[in-house]
């Protein structure tokens, strides 16, 4: 991310929310990220490369197994920069539903629960000087909304999607300032053929994955382009997993919002009767995260704790689960090297009567890390995948010897358990017992 010089700073760009800023101090995002790929933009030209590295990753995914995964970061495809902006409007939108929603005495209600009253909402966009009832009148109608006389989240997001001079046009109270703010500042034409170009990109990826019978994973980013990825995630699902899961979105268990995200998406996909599918991790950015929300002066949008996060995990993933046996439209990757979560998921699975053969639930490890966990899975008949990390060597054993010390607890385990059967191997060649187990 490249801070904007003041000839070509957008509109309001001093009135941003700090986290959807452009900050110099984070514009290379690969500081202190411990364990994943950081794309960082260069121009136009370097996206299409890009996009081209990953049609060839595709290609390769499908001559080597079914059912394969191909997984790409939204960052590749396009400036940043356009994340950021989109992602703030996005998060400027949902906090203006929970204002209106807290007004109407429901704080504190789960993201779903909230159900704003039309004529309450109405009244109070009117004393807000947002819209008049008359002008307002018009959003609340029509084949997207509710035929009821409330609006939930899904309601209100859709008017973006329906209506985008709304999204253009619409001020909305800043928390901080008490002042009302436009939704969303101009795009520069440039800005507009970047965010336009990103699309093309994602578009041509997708409809590759389709043809070609592969699963495509959009990775999860920092949590500041994480709105707009989603977003824009959601989008291709509503298109290609009309039929069954050619998309999959990644959700980070360790940010405090993972749970609303999953349980927001997944109701969306019911009601609009597409195939859900999804990557659950439990996040790979916590140490930037957190320097960066001190920096700027944010939230820290992640857990407190380790704890949090596996209790995070195991509720948004028991939620998919409940999904998967309540529709089987839902479809979801235990990208995870933790043990006590790879049994959680096999034991809610045989609790729900999911069978590993309807390729519902899918394991995900890292090539060359936690084989104790992989091959037990697919000897079981699991639909078990390795994650295989490519690029140039410089850039990949980085990132795979940072993997290692994350996990040199598995590596101490396993040398445990080498030592423990080379012991026994000896003692039962002493005691001439070899093949039995007694003395």
């Amino acid at each position: 991310l490249h801070s904007p010089s003041p000839s070509s700073s957008t509109p309001g760009a001093e009135q941003r929310e700090k986290q959807y800023r452009v900050h110099r101090g984070f514009g290379d995002r690969r500081g202190g990220v411990i364990s994943a790929r950081t794309y960082f933009y260069a121009d136009e030209a370097k996206c299409d490369q890009h996009m081209e590295t990953f049609l060839r990753c595709i290609d390769a995914s499908s001559g080597s197994s079914e059912d394969g995964f191909s997984a790409i970061k939204l960052t590749a495809l396009g400036r940043p920069q356009f994340l950021l902006q989109f992602s703030e409007v996005l998060v400027k939108w949902r906090r203006f539903f929970h204002q209106m929603a807290a007004e109407q005495g429901q704080a504190g209600r789960a993201a779903l629960e909230m159900k704003l009253e039309v004529e309450k909402l109405q009244e109070a966009l009117a004393n807000l000087g947002i819209a008049t009832k008359a002008e307002s009148q018009h959003w609340f109608t029509g084949d997207n909304l509710a035929a009821s006389s409330t609006v939930d989240l899904l309601d209100w997001n859709s008017l973006i999607d329906s209506r985008t001079k709304l999204s253009k046009l619409l001020l909305v109270p800043n928390m901080q300032t008490g002042q009302l703010e436009p939704l969303l500042s101009r795009f520069t034409e440039e800005e507009d053929l970047q965010m336009k170009r990103m699309l093309q990109r994602m578009d041509v990826l997708a409809k590759r994955a389709a043809e070609k019978g592969v699963r495509l994973m959009v990775d999860a980013e920092q949590s500041y382009f994480q709105p707009a990825i989603s977003r824009l995630t959601l989008e291709m699902q509503r298109r290609f997993n009309r039929d069954q899961a050619i998309i999959f979105n990644t959700y980070q268990c360790y940010l405090k919002e993972a749970y609303d995200n999953v349980t927001v998406d997944v109701e969306l996909s019911r009601r609009e009767g597409w195939h859900f599918g999804t990557k659950l991790v439990r996040g790979a950015y916590m140490e930037q995260e957190r320097e960066r929300a001190a920096k700027i002066g944010y939230e820290d949008p992640i857990n407190p704790t380790y704890e949090k996060t596996n209790e995070m995990y195991h509720r948004c993933l028991d939620y998919i689960l409940e999904e998967i046996k309540h529709s089987r439209k839902a479809n979801v990757m235990v990208a995870s090297h933790n043990e006590d979560t790879v049994k959680f998921t096999l034991r809610r699975m045989m609790e729900l009567g999911i069978h590993p053969s309807e390729k519902k639930v899918y394991f995900g490890q890292l090539l060359g890390m936690c084989d104790q966990i992989t091959f037990p899975l697919g000897q079981a008949g699991f639909p078990v995948y390795k994650y295989v990390p490519y690029g140039p060597v410089n850039e990949v054993l980085p990132y795979l010897s940072r993997r290692a010390q994350e996990n040199r607890g598995f590596m101490q385990r396993a040398n445990r358990e080498r030592d423990l059967l080379w012991r026994e191997v000896k003692r039962r060649l002493l005691a001439g017992s070899f093949f039995s187990p007694n003395p």
